[in-house]
């Protein structure tokens, strides 16, 4: 016969919802004001914080959402198999993606789903404006998120391109909000 603390061991992988405190799914965004999810649910029921490894990496294996985009990187991997190279043909697919659009995001996750605090603070911004504004999942490609780098000469993300140039990235994005530069920027790009 099985005892009552073997039986209730023997949890559902769900249960572990009930165990985390809401404060672990929520924080203010002191920009805007208002709370965003900061956790991930797989279907086994594990949990993990946006910035981890482990979420990128199921998010990649097996649980890519489509892109509303149909950016595709062309470029191949070098000879020792590097992902750093900014090649012609990525090049040349960035020009043609970034240019075909007013406002880019290149961001970790989707505008409905951000995999980084960062992302989505810029994604929420641009949605506070009503802007209509493109977004790529940059943790779908490894040899477009390398050469992204080198073609913005910005190491970090999301990064925010606006009217075929690049604007920035979280910070910069942040500051041009407050002041206002932002908007009226938007609202060139977007009448143009």
């Amino acid at each position: 016969m099985m005892s009552m603390a073997t039986s209730q061991s023997l949890q559902s992988p769900f249960s572990i919802t009930s165990t985390i405190s809401s404060s672990q799914f929520r924080r203010t965004n002191p920009l805007l004001g208002h709370f965003s999810f900061k956790a991930a649910v797989c279907p086994s029921g594990l949990f993990a914080k946006e910035n981890s490894s482990r979420t990128a990496r199921r998010h990649r294996a097996g649980f890519k959402r489509r892109s509303s985009t149909a950016l595709q990187c062309t470029a191949s991997h070098g000879p020792t198999g590097s992902t750093g190279a900014l090649t012609p043909e990525l090049k040349a697919t960035l020009d043609k993606f970034i240019t075909s659009n007013k406002v880019v995001l290149f961001m970790k996750g989707t505008k409905d789903f951000p995999q980084c605090g960062f992302s989505n603070t810029v994604v929420q911004v641009l949605k506070s404006l009503n802007v209509p504004f493109e977004t790529f999942n940059i943790l779908e490609n490894e040899t477009l998120r390398q050469g992204l780098k080198q073609y913005s000469s910005w190491p970090t993300f999301p990064q925010l391109y606006i009217d075929g140039e690049f604007f920035g990235g979280c910070d910069i994005t942040i500051e041009a909000y407050k002041s206002g530069e932002l908007q009226e920027l938007l609202e060139r790009a977007i009448c143009s």
